[in-house]
């Protein structure tokens, strides 16, 4: 894939992110606003989460954009699939002011093209170089850009979702709803409600300064979804990161159901009765393989990131195959006949719909697919290059694949070694259906970095 050769320097998997008045700065951002309106025309949305710094972002952006004599529509709080959604549905383009799962003093920008899927790698590097270069085109007085608020919109998302599944298909169920105060709480709670489903919420204030527990969900911080789902006998909790582009559950016993296992299980759905492929990082547990061949699909991997998955998507499709599903093992799913993003919104509401279905629970459905250990690891580090180099000489006998970081098999047991596409660290996955073999060829990867980093 050509976007595998293009080197960003400012932007990373998703967007560019950093610490509000250190690296995340307004500056930066009406730059980014002004390098965006010289590269557009007509009218971009502009929408945020609920992160303390996000209206002053967002209106830098939107100073940005209106300079160069673009049109800014404020969407206001809402998903960041939500925006990618009405982007496609009727404007020009998108900025989402998000930092997605990182802590609450981090925030970030995502642009969005015309057609709702994150920026190309591309089109970002012409964006970077105008905003390195200062090469910007302000419009005359007279033909300056105008603002106009419509947060009303963020409805028409709720309802594309509700409309893809049977009338009330969720009646009778109770689902525990965790947004961690951010703009799932506008969403997730109505998609819910008019599927016919019980919604009970926890952190269902929006708050950024995110009280309840941080943007990233963990088994740790969903302790109170899983005791608040077990103690009403719902059916399942879901939770949400930052901007709500990903989806995470625990099931009806209070077990954190873990990404890769939700993947396999939507994916078994999503795949029921037809042939046809499916699109997954690198990244991804080879649970997917197995559920794939089960379904008599295939699999087509990409590089880390959804834009990659989504592109791929979008390309096979162009050539005429038959693609039924997508996303990563992080919770962040992509519903082709949807919209070609991650969707948390659209994901609990596939999940009712299987659970529905199937008339079973989210407990025994997980208990009936293959069991892999997956061993996860991060390193805080700014050397990733040589990490990279050094893991790939000592590993150089045995298979690997570049296709993004360097990913390392040896018999049933794979690592994937790659530097963090919106942080200074290195990210380490390991998996085997062997617990013995996982963890020895984690011990022995992680060994090689901790003596080239001297880390803990």
């Amino acid at each position: 894939m050509d976007s595998q050769k293009v080197k960003k320097r400012l932007f990373g998997t998703n967007g560019v992110r950093g610490i509000v008045g250190e690296d995340m700065t307004p500056e930066l951002v009406l730059h980014i606003g002004l390098a965006l309106g010289s590269m557009s025309s007509g009218t971009i949305a502009v929408g945020r989460d609920t992160r303390t710094s996000g209206e002053a972002l967002a209106n830098a952006i939107k100073a940005g954009v209106m300079a160069t004599g673009c049109d800014a529509v404020d969407v206001g709080i809402l998903p960041t699939p939500a925006l990618q959604y009405l982007v496609r549905d009727e404007f020009d383009g998108g900025v989402m002011i998000t930092a997605s799962h990182n802590p609450p003093e981090w925030n970030g920008v995502k642009v969005i093209d015309a057609d709702g899927t994150e920026m190309a790698d591309e089109q970002v590097i012409v964006l970077e170089q105008r905003l390195f270069d200062r090469d910007f085109t302000g419009a005359a007085w007279d033909r300056v850009g105008k603002e106009t608020a419509a947060p009303h919109l963020v409805e028409r998302h709720v309802r594309a979702i509700v409309s893809a599944f049977p009338e009330g298909i969720g009646a009778g169920m109770t689902v525990v709803v965790d947004p961690g105060s951010g703009p799932a709480a506008l969403t997730t709670p109505a998609i819910l409600s008019q599927m016919g489903c019980r919604v009970l919420t926890i952190n269902g204030q929006m708050d950024g300064t995110f009280p309840g527990r941080l943007p990233e969900p963990s088994v740790e911080g969903l302790a109170g979804l899983a005791e608040l789902v077990v103690n009403t006998g719902a059916a399942f909790g879901v939770a949400h990161d930052g901007d709500a582009d990903r989806a995470v559950f625990v099931d009806d016993t209070g077990q954190y159901v873990e990404e890769n296992k939700e993947f396999a299980l939507i994916e078994s759905f999503a795949c029921r009765g037809r042939n046809g492929i499916v699109v997954t990082p690198v990244s991804t547990s080879r649970i997917v393989e197995d559920v794939a061949e089960r379904c008599e699909c295939t699999v087509q991997y990409t590089p880390v990131g959804s834009i990659y998955v989504a592109r791929c998507m979008m390309r096979l499709i162009g050539e005429g195959k038959n693609v039924l599903f997508g996303g990563e093992g992080n919770g962040g799913l992509i519903f082709p006949e949807h919209q070609f993003c991650r969707d948390g919104g659209m994901t609990v509401a596939t999940m009712v719909h299987l659970l529905a279905s199937k008339q079973s629970s989210l407990s025994a459905e997980i208990g009936d697919l293959p069991q892999y250990t997956m061993i996860k690891e991060k390193i805080h580090t700014r050397r990733a290059a040589e990490i990279l180099d050094r893991i790939e000489d000592a590993y150089r006998d045995e298979s690997i694949d570049r296709t993004d970081g360097l990913k390392v098999s040896r018999g049933d047991a794979w690592a994937l070694v790659r530097a963090s596409g919106t942080e200074p660290l290195v990210r380490i996955m390991v998996e085997s259906k062997d617990k013995t073999a996982a963890e020895t060829l984690y011990r022995d990867i992680s060994r090689r970095i901790m003596d080239l980093t001297g880390s803990a």
